[in-house]
């Protein structure tokens, strides 16, 4: 069973350090097993600035765990607690899986964790830490990152992005997607989207593009090309183009693509369609298409995936 540990200081906030529970904390019954869960912390640490977490287990518990995480701190301005710092380096000296959420960021720089590594934070506070470690790469302008052994989100919801995509990870897209049903959250954003969207391209509740890309994800298995999507959008190719960048942070022909990619690892995960059957209902063409890119953005050919994800269970069709 594969350990996640939550690193907890006096004052941490109450969002992240919730979503991560939510996530790992709570079995479902959509893996076997699930995670093992528990959280790290001085006993007298008091979460969201008033709640008493009930801690059990000290930080020098952290370097046991297969993943750590280390949700937000108290305040990004003040250095983070040297206590914390040296039990997160000592985790990830161990072997283990290190992921900050938000201002965690903070903490595992501190730790000497994002030197010469790409990472990110909220997006307030990624001048900050660009300036306070200036051997870390920072990038304010996505939701997540993954460098490996080392995860960093920004804030907020890009937390609960960061551990789904986590999830994805450990246990395939199918599970993920069941999770993130559950939990009446989007089932999969990039972690090279942008952080926030321009008031610009704003529209309503929803930004401009959320019809266009729902009506495309539906149609992944058809032929569609830029200006299909101008036409369907209601304006130019150079503006949909535009749109695309400023909401998903890649072009529209990179997110179909992607798109494509999740669609084949469901596929793979939850039926006996063969390579090529599963290329033709991505839109990929041919199965060298669908392996190519498959193995590209996943490090793994499509067979390999199918082989360590799919399992079987009751309710496995042909899609």
């Amino acid at each position: 069973m594969h350990s996640v540990a939550l690193a907890v200081a006096d004052g941490t906030p109450l969002f992240e350090l919730a979503a991560a529970c939510e996530v790992f904390g709570t079995d479902r019954g959509l893996a076997d097993p699930w995670y093992a869960f528990s959280i790290c912390g001085p006993d007298t640490a008091e979460v969201g600035g008033w709640l008493r977490a009930g801690i059990q287990h000290g930080l020098d518990t952290l370097a046991a765990a297969d993943t750590v995480i280390v949700p937000s701190i108290r305040s990004a301005e003040d250095p983070p607690p040297p206590e914390l710092v040296d039990a997160v380096r000592a985790a990830h000296e161990a072997g283990a899986r290190v992921v900050s959420l938000c201002t965690g960021a903070f903490v595992l720089a501190a730790a000497g964790l994002l030197d010469g590594r790409r990472a990110t934070t909220h997006w307030a506070h990624t001048s900050l830490l660009a300036e306070r470690h200036p051997r870390v790469l920072v990038d304010p302008d996505v939701l997540y990152i993954d460098d490996g052994t080392v995860l960093t989100s920004a804030g907020k919801a890009a937390g609960m992005d960061l551990c789904l995509h986590l999830v994805r990870a450990d246990h395939g897209a199918a599970v993920a997607n069941a999770l993130a049903r559950s939990l009446v959250v989007p089932p999969h954003r990039q972690g090279g989207q942008a952080q926030f969207i321009p008031a610009a391209v704003s529209h309503g509740r929803d930004h401009v593009l959320a019809e266009l890309l729902a009506w495309a994800g539906a149609r992944l298995e058809q032929d569609l090309t830029v200006p299909d999507l101008a036409r369907q959008a209601s304006m130019s190719s150079r503006n949909l183009t535009r749109h695309f960048h400023a909401v998903t942070g890649t072009s529209p022909l990179r997110w179909l693509l992607t798109q494509r990619v999740h669609r084949a690892q469901e596929l793979l995960e939850t039926t006996d369609d063969t390579i090529e059957l599963i290329a033709d209902r991505t839109g990929m063409g041919t199965a060298a298409t669908l392996r190519r890119h498959f193995h590209r953005l996943l490090g793994v050919p499509p067979e390999a995936y199918r082989r360590t994800f799919r399992t079987a269970r009751p309710g496995l069709t042909r899609g």
